[in-house]
């Protein structure tokens, strides 16, 4: 088997690989939107600028918009086959892509359910932990990844070979997730290298940095902005959030935070909430367990939601009026786009305010600008950060240095090459420094 690069090699979005069984036969891992630094120099970060006669099936890994937001261009290219994917993320898939639509290319609804209509005649959905005979003397096996729900790691046999994509792999410290477990064996691992370079800090420390920040909320009377992907990292903060506000009760000084809203400003967000009600079996043993005694771990007294674009306007200009403290959680997790743009707009200047990254911020986001900088440039305007900015890395939804090492070394037997992908420069440089100290042999 041979693995061309489409996107995703060299950069952390974009993710595209195709696996090549022979010269009548292939198959892509994943079809992502090119983001950040990434869409740099490209005429259109959606085209699909590869041939695409050949390309039997589209395997995903999961719905992130960096691995499924080039889809529909892919099928309005010519693409014919099956999309196989896990059982969550056949029910995920077309709400991410009917929401991408909506913002990125049409809100006709007449041109979006068509789309969605010809999207579920090829979705494919294969349990977890088999194998499944997709033709062409190939087979295919899905395990989870522990990075949001339903995704997966990948494992290809053709012709005594077997590749394994670890798509985006997940860290130890979330509740609502399984962790993954290592694949048997490869001939060729593609291993994802977001945070080669670091490691999170551990559960404990994370709810107390969050539960410090919120606390701040109070006695500042100020807005606390969350950005956060729709799907994942919103769920597991409002799981978070429902404890430590239980805890606060006990803390006089933060007991009122039972008073401050929580601001959901994301309708994909909530729809995507109710269906991570609908998939509780997928969950961890830990959310497991607290469901014997609380039926809604996602829901909290002083939580709201807010629907339609009007409600979003009336709730940016309440919270400046009011100068009432608020936390707001809005997508996009990178502050490319969404309403959290319109939340930086109005209260980044403001010293009161506090920014919490979750997630990781690619180069050339306005996130990592936001980070890096004292100003910001959005919607072609230029913004003072006046704000004070967070890190809690140990939010990611992405495996530290230490998740992905373990990945490697709890495989059955060392794999033969290992390539890294999904990665900046330095945080590859770094894993594989770290993975040749072990004796790998790294592309």
């Amino acid at each position: 088997m041979e693995v061309i690069h489409h996107g995703g090699h060299t950069g952390v979005t974009g993710s595209c690989h195709e696996v090549v069984f022979d010269s009548q036969r292939s198959m892509l891992v994943d079809c992502g939107l090119f983001q950040g630094a990434d869409a740099r120099g490209r005429d259109d970060e959606s085209h699909i600028d590869f041939p695409i006669d050949h390309i039997a099936a589209l395997v995903l890994t999961h719905v992130h918009l960096d691995h499924v937001g080039r889809i529909p261009y892919l099928i309005a290219a010519g693409f014919k086959g099956p999309i196989y994917c896990s059982p969550a993320t056949a029910k995920l898939l077309p709400l991410m892509l009917e929401d991408a639509l909506k913002v990125g290319v049409t809100r006709n609804k007449r041109l979006i359910e068509r789309f969605l209509l010809d999207l579920r005649k090829h979705i494919r959905p294969i349990p977890l932990e088999e194998w499944k005979d997709v033709g062409g003397n190939v087979r295919l096996r899905f395990s989870p990844a522990g990075h949001v729900l339903g995704s997966v790691f990948v494992e290809f046999e053709h012709a005594g070979q077997r590749t394994v994509f670890s798509g985006d792999l997940g860290s130890r410290h979330q509740p609502l997730l399984k962790e993954p477990r290592s694949p048997e064996s490869a001939d060729l691992l593609i291993l994802e290298s977001t945070y080669g370079d670091r490691n999170h800090v551990g559960r404990d420390r994370r709810v107390e940095q969050l539960h410090r920040v919120l606390c701040r909320t109070l006695d500042n009377k100020g807005v606390t902005i969350i950005p956060a992907f729709s799907v994942g990292r919103t769920q597991e903060l409002l799981y978070e959030m429902n404890a430590i506000f239980d805890l606060m009760s006990k803390d006089r000084r933060c007991s009122l935070l039972h008073n401050v809203d929580v601001i959901i400003d994301s309708p994909l967000a909530q729809r995507f909430t109710e269906i991570y009600k609908t998939l509780q079996p997928y969950w961890d043993e830990e959310a497991q367990r607290v469901l014997k005694i609380d039926d809604s771990p996602l829901v909290f007294d002083n939580l709201v939601d807010i629907e339609n674009h009007a409600e979003h306007r009336d709730t940016i200009e309440y919270l400046k009026s009011s100068e009432l403290p608020a936390i707001v959680i809005a997508a996009s997790g990178m502050c490319t786009g969404g309403r959290v743009v319109n939340y930086l707009k109005e209260f980044l200047g403001d010293p009161r305010t506090d920014v919490v990254f979750v997630g990781y911020q690619a180069e050339g986001t306005t996130g990592r600008a936001i980070q890096d900088g004292d100003s910001v440039k959005i919607d072609g305007s230029d913004y003072a950060v006046r704000a004070q900015t967070h890190q809690l890395s140990g939010y990611s939804a992405h495996a530290d240095q230490s998740d992905l090492l373990r990945f490697v070394e709890g495989m059955g037997s060392r794999p033969g090459k290992i390539r890294l992908v999904h990665g900046e420069k330095h945080a590859k440089r770094a894993l594989s420094q770290e993975l040749r100290k072990l004796g790998y042999d790294v592309e």
